[in-house]
């Protein structure tokens, strides 16, 4: 697979391990995704592993499984929110995420959500993939472009050509390397030209009923769109809908939560990934600019919210002994 031949990563060594140890290795990295089996007896052959390279994260997965699947509990365990891209070096994996479905060949490339279900196939057959885990609140709020979520990019896609070229620079860059930072960015903008939105994604969710499920999503799409405008706002997002505040109020009800707690914690998480980076960059920004930019107006609020919602004050996060990691269960 050309750059990434040369990153030691394809044709390991991999043995047989217990599932125990393998799900225990697979939620500590990429948080609440659950292994199945083949047989219930069974081990499995391959591993889950870590790898953190110039200031990026990266979850390194082979198995043979039968499926690893993601739904809406699992989801709410986790205080971490990502995008996924991932890219598939040595087998095949089937993806269901978003409304799609898609087989990953050697090669390609697909981006997903971590707020989203999603189930991996993978039917008892070896799969080696790299996945590498992008601020997904900074991916969606520092963007000029809209992109597309759970879309496969092909191998001989010249974006998946550069993809898999960034990936292995990063892999050879140590963090300390000047221009460490400038290549963080340059993958995140690559990633976001190369899932550069062609409007089927919108047509998918258009296409679902006028119903309770599709407001949610075509609300949290908004969110991400418009997370650090004044004007986000209940009201402003059932104006956008055209459906009374009432009506966009309920929606939330049946989900155990309010609107208004949806649009904080996502500004929430954006300010922790964007404190993780003042960390990593080593930047002069102060607490207080994250918490203007994103969105808060009162600092005590923002503090006494971050502080519950992460059970971590935002200058803990600056520590330099602090992970400077998103939790994960």
């Amino acid at each position: 697979m050309e750059p990434l031949s040369t990153t030691g990563l394809i044709r390991q060594e991999f043995s047989a391990q217990p599932y125990e140890s393998f799900r225990h290795d697979l939620r500590g990295i990429c948080g609440a995704f659950n292994p199945h089996l083949v047989q219930e007896d069974d081990k499995v052959f391959g591993a889950a592993r870590r790898i953190d390279v110039c200031g990026m994260e990266f979850a390194h997965i082979s198995n043979d499984l039968d499926y690893v699947r993601r739904d809406w509990d699992d989801i709410r365990q986790d205080a971490a929110e990502h995008l996924f891209l991932i890219l598939q070096m040595e087998g095949t994996c089937g993806v269901e995420h978003f409304g799609r479905q898609n087989v990953l060949d050697v090669g390609e490339c697909i981006l997903i959500d971590s707020t989203r279900p999603t189930t991996f196939y993978f039917n008892g057959k070896f799969s080696n993939h790299l996945s590498l885990h992008l601020p997904r609140q900074l991916m969606y709020t520092e963007s000029k472009v809209d992109f597309d979520i759970s879309r496969k990019l092909l191998a001989d896609d010249p974006m998946a050509v550069m993809l898999r070229a960034l990936v292995a620079k990063i892999m050879n860059t140590p963090e300390s390397q000047s221009g460490a930072s400038h290549l963080r960015d340059l993958v995140y903008n690559a990633t976001r030209q190369a899932f550069l939105s062609d409007g089927k994604g919108d047509e998918t969710l258009h296409a679902l009923p006028d119903s309770a499920s599709k407001r949610i999503q075509m609300v949290e799409l908004l969110i991400d769109r418009h997370l650090t405008e004044s004007d986000l706002s209940a009201r402003w997002l059932a104006t956008q809908l055209g459906v009374s505040i009432r009506t966009l109020q309920q929606d939330f009800q049946g989900m155990g939560v309010t609107c208004t707690t949806v649009i904080r914690d996502r500004r929430l998480h954006f300010a922790r990934q964007k404190i993780e980076q003042l960390k990593i960059e080593k930047s002069c920004g102060t607490i207080a600019e994250v918490a203007y930019s994103a969105g808060f107006n009162d600092i005590s609020y923002f503090n006494r919210s971050f502080k519950e919602l992460f059970d971590c004050a935002p200058t803990d996060i600056l520590r330099p002994d602090a992970a400077g990691k998103s939790d994960k269960s």
